[in-house]
């Protein structure tokens, strides 16, 4: 599965690029006995019938959803996530490192 997270509203050229995608890893990545990828656009805000335009004849398995940012998370995942400072020194290992690769 490839997620895409996008800030804002959804623009039909996501659909494209999520397309590219997921004919990147089924190519490098998938295995003959898994199933084709599924590629999952998230926006802060969706218009369905644009969305619905802008992966007509895309023949992939993607969609589009809208998400909602919240300030503050439940306090039964606060411990099951990492914090922003244990995100932000683990990105920051992988450069220092030289690393360019997601």
């Amino acid at each position: 599965m490839v997620i895409e997270l996008k800030k804002g509203d959804f623009k039909p050229e996501y659909a494209g690029k999520m397309n590219f995608y997921c004919s990147v890893v089924d190519d490098q990545l998938r295995h003959e006995t898994d199933q084709p990828t599924i590629g999952l656009i998230l926006c802060q805000t969706k218009d369905r019938i644009l969305a619905e335009y802008a992966l007509r004849d895309i023949h992939k398995p993607i969609g589009v959803s809208d998400y909602e940012l919240t300030r503050a998370l439940p306090e039964s995942l606060q411990s099951a996530l990492p914090t922003i400072e244990q995100i932000e020194a683990e990105l920051q290992s992988e450069v220092g490192d030289g690393g360019d690769e997601p």
